[in-house]
């Protein structure tokens, strides 16, 4: 009878609770592999993200400076179409040409430079030895960003024209690590008033 009593007490996990266990802790797993390739992808594309942030705060500046060293006049802050001086649509992250402003006619491809061919911006990175600016340097091409502005003009409350006033739109792209486009856009409102 003991021997009857002992059977009765050592009862162990059936195949279903197994399988259930092993498809919760599936599930448990899938997820955090999910969650830790996002976070990689993350931070691969944070260089980019920040590329393409400084390039479009450093263009919305440029247009400030000009604005207000009188270097253009208001009139000429506007679209090609519109009658002003900047290339409507998307254009390869090139130099400024003889004006001193981006996405401009006059843009023209950057010169070889160090470990920089000529073409589309470059920026150099540091190489093995995590030292910039020696021989093992890494050039990185910005070849895959395009930069975009978009200047429209300003309605008053009353719906007629601010003819001081223009909104400028600053749009820079880049292809992310999985081909998906990415884009980093900067808006502001710029008056004839210095």
């Amino acid at each position: 009878m003991t021997h009857k009593k002992l059977c009765h007490r050592q009862q162990g996990f059936t195949l279903v609770e197994v399988m259930i266990a092993i498809a919760v802790l599936s599930i448990g797993i899938l997820t955090i592999i999910a969650a830790f390739a996002s976070a990689v992808a993350s931070t691969h594309n944070s260089q980019e993200n920040l590329i393409s942030r400084q390039k479009a705060l450093e263009t919305m500046e440029s247009i400030f400076t000009a604005r207000n060293t009188q270097q253009i006049s208001f009139a000429a802050i506007n679209n090609i179409p519109s009658g002003g001086i900047f290339v409507s649509g998307a254009t390869p992250l090139w130099a400024a040409g003889p004006d001193g402003l981006v996405n401009t006619a006059d843009d023209t491809p950057f010169a070889a430079n160090g470990v920089c061919p000529a073409g589309p911006e470059c920026i150099p990175m540091p190489g093995p030895d995590g030292i910039l600016g020696t021989a093992d340097d890494i050039p990185m091409s910005l070849g895959n960003f395009t930069r975009q502005i978009a200047i429209s003009p300003v309605l008053n409350a009353d719906g007629t024209l601010n003819p001081n006033l223009r909104q400028i739109t600053v749009t820079v792209s880049y292809a992310g690590s999985r081909g998906s486009a990415r884009t980093y856009t900067v808006n502001a409102l710029i008056s004839s008033f210095r």
